[in-house]
């Protein structure tokens, strides 16, 4: 049988950085093959490398199907037979279903007019090849998330005769997702390799390559550190693959910390919430103390992705009150939010955390320009220093391009330096939606270890996150929303990931007012 893929000691190099250093891969036909790596290891340069964006340095080689990959344009990638679905999904929101997927392929026309039945018909055949049913006329704003995904990889596989698809890559599929909807992603992505197609499937949660992967490959430092059937791999084998055994000891230490802290809090509330609602949130009170990590947990539409943004005031607020140390926040003033110390790092870093085009020195200083300003103008040498000193903290990669715009950063080092920005400042409240996002292992460590030194130094840190095992291992309390309100708290040995998965059931407990 000849494999979709072989990926025959691949390097790259950029300048005098080497991205990637003699990579092999091999998939088959109808073989899901996870690939893992920390930001920065050379997934997304082998992805660029795959779909033509980047040509390899001499002396390697990819076949497709037993044809050698020329590297003049990501056009010859596409003739080959291998397709792409990006973590941004690449969809118009307010375009209909069948318009984006006709975006690529182009429109079936006659006579210098668009034949919107036929674009129809042809939507609705793609869609239904995954067992999607979705309208082609509804809107892709009106989706949910894991249509909107559904709708990207129908569009990726849709038949093209002269140029039949046999590799669909998925680069962090499930990214975006609340945890309800991942089961149905990772059914059509099983349904897909039934077909014969071989999938690469790039992700961080290793829950999902257990679940729908034949094969694992593991990258770090641009080298393949670990390779073959997933059965031959467990939890704690891989992530001693992904970031070496000192993570393992580190995850230890937290869990140890957490302890630590919670015996030698003060029990001094600085942050309450009290019958706010907001969107599906309906009279959720929350108070967190100094020094307290409280979890946020519940399934998509429960209201949890509504209660942080609301109480910054990022996010409007039909009622409630919130306080930070007894002052009342007005509603929808995060300016007055942050002037009393509340930090909030938004869920989307693109579109509602970070600056892309401007540099990361920039976005580091951005809350707070004060202690650089004098006679009038910034001074830049100080700003540059501060910013250096958090590149170190944080371990930020690449090292030395604070004055490169965000968006040349890998996620994880993009949200180390959202991070930035907010310790920097040290506020006394930290509300963190979603906090680690599409951010590897490497960097998820490292961003939680600084928030348990935040809550160590007298912070409390709320974080609302789809992540069960970040609330299980990193909180204090876990609040879990089901239908607008606080259904159960979970703290000390009662607070695991299996537990939280168990209160998500509308009848697992009855709803509380607060805690």
């Amino acid at each position: 049988m000849t494999a979709v893929l072989e990926v025959d000691t691949v390097s790259k190099t950029f300048t005098r950085t080497q991205a990637l250093a003699g990579v092999s891969m091999t998939i088959q036909p109808g073989e899901v093959h996870a690939l893992l790596g920390q930001n920065g290891s050379g997934k997304s340069t082998l992805i660029k490398i795959l779909s033509g964006y980047h040509a390899p340095d001499p002396g390697g080689a990819i076949r497709i199907e037993g044809n050698e990959l020329p590297f003049q344009a990501p056009v010859q990638s596409y003739r080959l037979g291998c397709r792409f679905v990006q973590q941004d999904l690449g969809l118009v929101p307010t375009l209909s279903v069948q318009d984006n997927m006709s975006l690529g392929s182009g429109f079936p026309t006659a006579w210098g007019t668009i034949r919107d039945r036929a674009s129809r018909e042809q939507a609705k055949a793609d869609l239904a090849k995954l067992n999607l049913d979705i309208d082609p006329k509804a809107m892709i704003s009106s989706l949910a998330a894991s249509e909107r995904t559904g709708v990207a990889i129908a569009r990726a596989l849709r038949e093209d005769p002269d140029y039949p698809h046999c590799l669909l890559v998925l680069d962090e599929p499930t990214a975006t997702l609340p945890v309800d909807e991942v089961d149905n992603l990772l059914d059509r992505v099983a349904a897909i390799a039934a077909l014969g197609v071989g999938v690469l499937y790039v992700t961080h949660h290793l829950g999902e390559v257990f679940r729908v992967a034949q094969k694992v490959s593991v990258f770090r430092d641009g080298k393949v550190v670990g390779a073959g059937p997933v059965s031959d791999f467990d939890h704690a084998s891989i992530v001693g693959l992904l970031a070496g055994e000192e993570l393992l000891a580190e995850e230890s230490e937290t869990r140890r910390q957490k302890a630590k802290r919670a015996a030698a809090r003060k029990h001094e509330t600085v942050f309450e919430i009290s019958d706010l609602h907001a969107g599906a949130a309906s009279g959720i009170s929350i108070a967190a103390e100094r020094g307290e990590i409280v979890g946020i947990a519940g399934l998509a539409g429960s209201g949890r992705d509504t209660v942080l943004g609301a109480a910054f005031g990022s996010l409007p607020r039909a009622a409630g009150e919130v306080k930070v140390a007894g002052k009342p926040l007005p509603s929808s003033r995060p300016d007055v939010a942050i002037g009393q110390g509340v930090a909030y790092v938004a869920p989307d870093r693109k579109t509602g955390g970070g600056v892309m085009t401007m540099s990361a020195r920039e976005n580091l200083t951005l809350p707070d320009l004060k202690p650089f300003w004098k006679g009038g103008i910034v001074r830049r040498k100080a700003e540059k220093a501060r910013t250096k000193e958090w590149f170190e903290r944080l371990s930020v990669r690449p090292a030395n391009a604070t004055e490169e715009p965000l968006s040349i950063f890998s996620g994880g080092n993009q949200q180390k330096i959202l991070f930035g920005k907010w310790l920097s400042q040290k506020p006394s409240v930290f509300l963190l939606d979603e906090p680690t996002q599409g951010v590897d292992v490497g960097a998820k460590s490292d961003l939680h270890r600084e928030l348990v030194n935040a809550a160590q130094e007298g912070a409390a840190v709320l974080i609302s996150s789809s992540d069960l095992e970040e609330l299980a291992d990193l909180c204090d309390r876990v609040l879990v929303i089901v239908d607008g309100k606080i259904s159960s708290v979970l703290e000390g040995a009662q607070l695991t990931q299996s537990a939280i998965t168990r209160s998500f059931m509308p009848l697992a407990a009855e709803p509380v007012g607060g805690s």
